[in-house]
């Protein structure tokens, strides 16, 4: 093999390896600023799983600045949200077929719409910040209204309760906070 071709090989190479170790240090530097979390619930016989990352408010305008009215958020930081379920449930009364979804949100000052859509992504934005959703992989759309808070809540949560024969999912940040109805399907 010529000399010089060696030497772009080799250069080829170690830009290659520079990359991976870039990549590895950025995702490792993000996760101490949004670190991850996964929420595990159980209502009757279904099991939900939420895999997301927790930005901090850290003093900071959310909703409406940091997170822009009116435009899909991947709903936390980092990787692209997710909810998990073995079971078939009913989401403010429209099916959603067990399965695992990415989560999305549109916020607005008096509601939110959350999206399940079919599609995992590796990442929740591109390189120039647009979320990475496709929209033609939405499989079910609702809105909820917005709930102030009294408190400040300083790190984004996602968490769950039983109320009577629901499970309600709460999204909560900053003075804001949504709450999402889910029932398990009834099987015939």
């Amino acid at each position: 093999m010529p000399k010089l071709l060696k030497r772009i090989v080799f250069i080829l190479l170690g830009l290659v390896i520079i990359g991976f170790c870039g990549m590895y240090f950025m995702k490792k530097n993000t996760k101490k600023h949004s670190p991850e979390q996964i929420v595990t619930h159980s209502a009757k016989d279904a099991n939900f799983t939420v895999f997301y990352n927790r930005p901090y408010k850290k003093g900071r305008e959310v909703f409406g600045n940091l997170v822009p009215y009116d435009k899909v958020w991947r709903t936390g930081a980092n990787e692209a949200t997710t909810f998990t379920t073995d079971k078939d449930l009913l989401i403010d009364g429209t099916l959603l077929k067990a399965g695992t979804y990415s989560l999305w949100t549109i916020p607005n000052p008096k509601s939110w719409k959350v999206i399940f859509n079919n599609k995992e992504y590796s990442w929740g934005v591109n390189m120039d910040g647009t979320v990475q959703r496709d929209e033609t992989y939405d499989v079910l759309t609702i809105e909820v209204p917005t709930q102030p808070l009294l408190n400040i809540v300083e790190q984004f949560s996602i968490y769950f309760e039983n109320a009577n024969n629901f499970t309600i999912m709460y999204l909560a940040w900053d003075r804001t906070a949504i709450a999402v109805p889910i029932k398990v399907k009834n099987i015939l």
